[in-house]
């Protein structure tokens, strides 16, 4: 086989295998970055054109090696977020960034963000990712639109953005640091969320600090997880679907989760130090405890707890 149908082979599957990756949520790949590097690909055609008439084994080996030290290059540096915002496209998918100096200590700044929701959204999964130390995040209720945000800020600046496929809907609220790196750190922000019915939600949360007031009784979440460090949350799950997982992992923290007294519940832990109150629950071997319609309910709610020195209390309602 030719070298050069070799090494465009090679291209061709980096470049897929990172829209992959982006399309999945796994990285954040920023095109611009590349293209920035672009002079790489020169380096790249005069290796493969001095080795590729020489036709020894050699000289092709160092032809793939240089490709694969340059893309490895390319990679890493596609992931790093950009020092400017001139370049147009970075971001394909609808979004909405909001990159702000930071407000002055006792300051506050009210900020709105949106995404609208389209008719087709009602038959898609919804994934919603939310990361930001310090705040306090509280579900405000419903919304035409598919998420609406509004937040009383003091520290750090945000992001939204939605990026779809044919089934799944993924939206994600950010906060980051003035000087454009992800912060799970600041603190002293307000964020009153409102989500729409339609949707079957997933909802996944990744904060250092904080406090998190949310109540999906009346909405159609598959799945909560939150993974955290110093917080209070306090979580109120509903009986819209036959199945719901909620996974808690924290360092130290305060959890309240409600959950329906017609729900069967089996909740697994694995919390150290921890202190447990399960009223109402039946416990098992290995940390597991269950309701006594567990097995009886149509619908079931599975919890999974772990923590270091943390209370966690699960009540029902």
């Amino acid at each position: 086989m030719k070298l050069n149908r070799v090494m465009w082979g090679v291209v061709l599957l980096f470049v897929g295998i990172v829209i992959l990756l982006q399309n999945f949520n796994v990285i954040d790949f920023y095109w611009r970055n590349v293209w920035s590097f672009w002079p790489v690909f020169l380096i790249i055609a005069g290796v493969n054109i001095l080795f590729n008439k020489n036709k020894s084994q050699v000289g092709n080996m160092i032809s793939l090696g240089v490709l694969v030290l340059m893309l490895g290059f390319m990679f890493y540096r596609g992931q790093q977020p950009p020092a400017d915002r001139n370049w147009i496209g970075d971001n394909i998918s609808k979004s909405l960034d909001m990159d702000l100096d930071s407000v002055e200590d006792g300051d506050t700044q009210k900020l709105n963000f949106t995404e609208p929701f389209i008719a087709a959204d009602s038959a898609k999964k919804t994934v919603l990712n939310i990361s930001g130390g310090g705040t306090s995040f509280n579900l405000k209720g419903e919304t035409a639109e598919l998420i609406t945000a509004e937040v009383e800020r003091r520290n750090g600046n945000f992001i939204l953005q939605k990026e779809s496929t044919d089934s799944v809907n993924t939206v994600t609220f950010k906060m980051k640091d003035k000087k454009g790196k992800w912060s799970l750190g600041n603190g002293g922000n307000d964020v009153d969320l409102k989500l729409n019915k339609k949707p079957e939600w997933t909802v996944n949360m990744n904060m250092g600090a904080g406090a998190v007031d949310f109540d999906f009784s009346d909405y159609k979440v598959r799945s909560f997880r939150f993974d955290g460090g110093a917080a209070s949350v306090d979580i109120k799950v509903g009986a819209l679907i036959p199945i719901t997982d909620v996974t808690v992992k924290t360092g130290v923290a305060d959890v309240k989760i409600n959950i329906p007294e017609g729900s069967g519940c089996r909740i697994s832990t694995k919390t150290g130090l921890s202190s447990k109150d399960f009223t109402g629950f039946i416990k098992l071997e290995n940390g597991n405890y269950e309701t006594a319609n567990y097995k009886t309910s149509t619908k079931k709610i599975f919890i999974n707890l772990d923590g270091g020195l943390s209370n966690f209390e699960v009540n029902r309602y």
